[in-house]
């Protein structure tokens, strides 16, 4: 068992995970389309209860909010206790993070001006967190502990910006009154802490509730786990470090359940050479794959050069100007919310599948710039 914990602890685990099933789901695809397709479209649950999706559905609005809700609980956590919590280096990374998320959505609007695929301004925005850490630790196992911290305060800010890009931009037909059932059940939440109810089963309820509410509010369901996370206390309760405890549970759940299940329901594509052809000539490949690999590039890198050359903050120790152009190509790693991002933004089936193998393409691409540049790094940094 202690080999099992080291294994899962490792920094490479969550990303070898979601490496690991994206394979599966290319595998399953391309050679058993149809019962991959069939399961994934196999609709289940209660049609009374106005809960009656399809397997992907399920995943995507369901499963998927344990992913934001240990997102907003690490946001949390870097806020107060973390990164974040210095506001003089927590300014760095989170200017990097809004570059690293205005600059390719610039991009990519430019490119796709006038087409149906401009409504895809979101999925070049994020950066995966499980992939880009698993990524650095693997092509750069000696880079700075500073640089890995830069890395996930970037991708943590990143991914919070996708969540109300995801909330407000692809919000579709918004039911005032399930919103405001939604608003109540959060507001539930803030006094049922405040009355000092710490048993755990009347929070699961009232979650339950809002995640329902907001599933048939118009806004998407994962939002729910997003602000659960931010109404979690920062400090003991009865003695017990709830939030520590959160991420302790919630952490691995997310990393090795929700995450891959998420990739092997979504990154089933046909990749076969008619497929990459037509994909290669789709505008929303191209903008995805430029906005993604060179729009990160410049967010992050030109923002980080900006916020210290104006002496707005700093860079931790041993972290120079040749990491931050690695961490730029590491930030191309979009891959799981940019996924997520293209099944709300269309609704065309072969924009989807195009825009999907721009991600793909774009997270190769990254990944091996990263690796040249932090090779490089790592070899003048050694001659000197």
């Amino acid at each position: 068992m202690r080999v099992v914990r080291r294994a899962l602890s490792s920094q490479l685990a969550p990303g070898s995970a979601l490496l690991v099933a994206t394979a599966a789901a290319l595998v399953w695809a391309n050679f058993a389309d149809q019962t991959y397709t069939s399961w994934w479209g196999m609709q289940f649950g209660w049609p009374r209860l106005g809960l009656h999706m399809d397997a992907r559905h399920w995943v995507n609005d369901a499963l998927m909010t344990v992913f934001f809700f240990v997102i907003g609980l690490e946001l949390k956590q870097e806020l107060t206790q973390g990164e974040l919590a210095n506001p003089r280096r927590a300014l760095v990374p989170a200017i990097a993070a809004v570059g690293g998320a205005v600059v390719p959505a610039g991009i990519f609007v430019a490119i796709t001006w006038g087409t149906d695929a401009l409504s895809g301004w979101g999925v070049p925005m994020a950066t995966d967190p499980a992939f880009a850490v698993g990524i650095l630790a693997l092509v750069a196992p000696s880079a700075p502990a500073g640089l890995r911290a830069m890395l996930l305060a970037i991708a943590t800010v990143d991914d919070v910006l996708a969540v109300l890009v995801i909330a407000f931009g692809y919000a579709r037909g918004l039911a005032w009154g399930w919103l405001a059932a939604a608003v109540a059940a959060g507001a539930l939440v803030v006094v049922m802490r405040r009355r000092g109810v710490i048993a755990i089963w009347p929070y699961l309820v009232v979650g339950a509730a809002m995640w329902f509410a907001t599933l048939h509010s118009g806004v998407h369901a994962t939002i729910a786990g997003v602000v659960l996370a931010l109404l979690t206390p920062v400090g003991p309760v009865a003695g017990r470090p709830v939030l520590a405890d959160l991420l302790r549970v919630g952490g691995p759940v997310s990393a090795f359940v929700a995450v891959p299940v998420f990739a092997l329901a979504n990154a089933g594509l046909p990749l076969g050479i008619s497929a990459l052809s037509h994909a290669a000539q789709a505008p929303v490949f191209w903008a995805v794959l430029v906005a993604l690999v060179g729009g990160k590039l410049l967010g992050v890198s030109g923002a980080i050069a900006v916020a210290v050359g104006c002496k707005f903050g700093q860079l931790p120790a041993e972290v120079r100007a040749a990491h931050v152009l690695g961490l730029g190509c590491i930030a191309g790693l979009g891959f799981t919310v940019a996924l997520f991002v293209t099944d709300l933004a269309y609704t065309d089936s072969s924009m989807i599948e195009h825009a999907k193998i721009g991600v793909f393409a774009a997270s190769l691409v990254a990944a091996g710039a990263a690796a040249a540049v932090l090779a490089v790094t790592r070899r003048r940094t050694a001659a000197h």
